[in-house]
């Protein structure tokens, strides 16, 4: 059953898999994270490389690399307990299987260790994944919108991710954020998103830090009256991340957004009796859409 699952979803998911994999980044992705086997198991190539079988056999695996790619596969299969998208599976995937190509063609070779390496270093910082272009309905803040917005109406209740492009974790929760604002977002509950990586001043005053050792990115601050009330993941003492899964299921528990939406419902309600007792405008305006 533990297997069954991942498979049933992955298999839910195929079309869109086919998309993100068809894509110029996935495609280089994944001939690097099969370059090994592919050396190892092509003839003509595979003839020329040293092995330390029993039969003398260089286009098949030894003992060694069996034992390494078994690790790796358990390695995954243990991160992606964890992960919440089908991006950060695949994702998941390609990582530990480069990882694994460097140690195997350093032990082949170093000098194709090193080319190997190289070209990873290259990708890297060259390729980045496709960023998410769905629909959506956030608000995206710079360091000199962020705070006029949120205490331009203190009615107003805002979820504010802060994310820095360059964190897998927050492009594999894009969609996540995205989804949430089409389903919740509302005059009286909008959603906006501030990239620290671009505005160091924003990181600091928010005291949410964009280095990868903390672990903090993305972070989710609910804020109110244009005060902050919440904050997810919460921060230890050392400065730390505490363990938070970014699931759809846990961000709506965690920060009551059912509940806030139906006191935006009854905002917007009373707002409109009142307009009507006025005169001031025959309409019933929604205040949610």
């Amino acid at each position: 059953m533990a297997l069954l699952t991942p498979l049933l979803a992955f298999l839910y998911h195929l079309p869109q898999v086919y998309k993100w994999l068809l894509k110029p980044y996935y495609v280089a992705s994944l001939f690097m994270s099969f370059a090994f086997l592919l050396i190892r198991k092509t003839p003509g190539i595979c003839d020329h490389l040293s092995t330390q079988r029993e039969d003398g056999n260089p286009c098949d695996f030894d003992w060694r690399e069996v034992e390494i790619l078994m690790f790796l596969s358990a390695i995954v299969m243990m991160k992606n307990r964890r992960a919440i998208t089908v991006e950060q599976h695949v994702g998941n995937i390609i990582l530990f299987s480069k990882v694994a190509n460097v140690i195997l063609f350093f032990r082949l070779d170093i000098r194709m260790g090193l080319l190997y390496l190289t070209l990873c270093i290259v990708f890297l910082m060259t390729c980045k994944p496709p960023l998410y272009m769905g629909p959506e309905y956030i608000k995206y803040f710079s360091d000199k919108t962020i705070d006029d917005e949120l205490e331009r109406d203190n009615r107003v209740t805002w979820i504010v991710e802060f994310f820095a492009n360059w964190s897998p974790e927050c492009q594999s929760f894009a969609a996540v954020y995205a989804d949430l604002s089409l389903k919740y977002n509302c005059a009286g509950l909008k959603f906006g998103k501030v990239d620290i990586g671009r505005y160091g001043d924003v990181s600091k005053k928010y005291k949410v830090s964009a280095s990868p050792l903390s672990k903090q990115l993305p972070s989710l601050l609910l804020f109110q009256g244009g005060k902050e009330v919440m904050r997810r993941p919460q921060v230890d003492k050392k400065c730390r991340a505490v363990s938070w899964s970014f699931t759809e299921e846990n961000i709506i528990r965690e920060f009551n957004l059912n509940e806030l939406y139906q006191k935006s419902k009854k905002l917007n309600k009373s707002k409109g009796d009142r307009n009507d007792a006025e005169g001031k405008d025959g309409v019933n305006r929604a205040f949610c859409y």
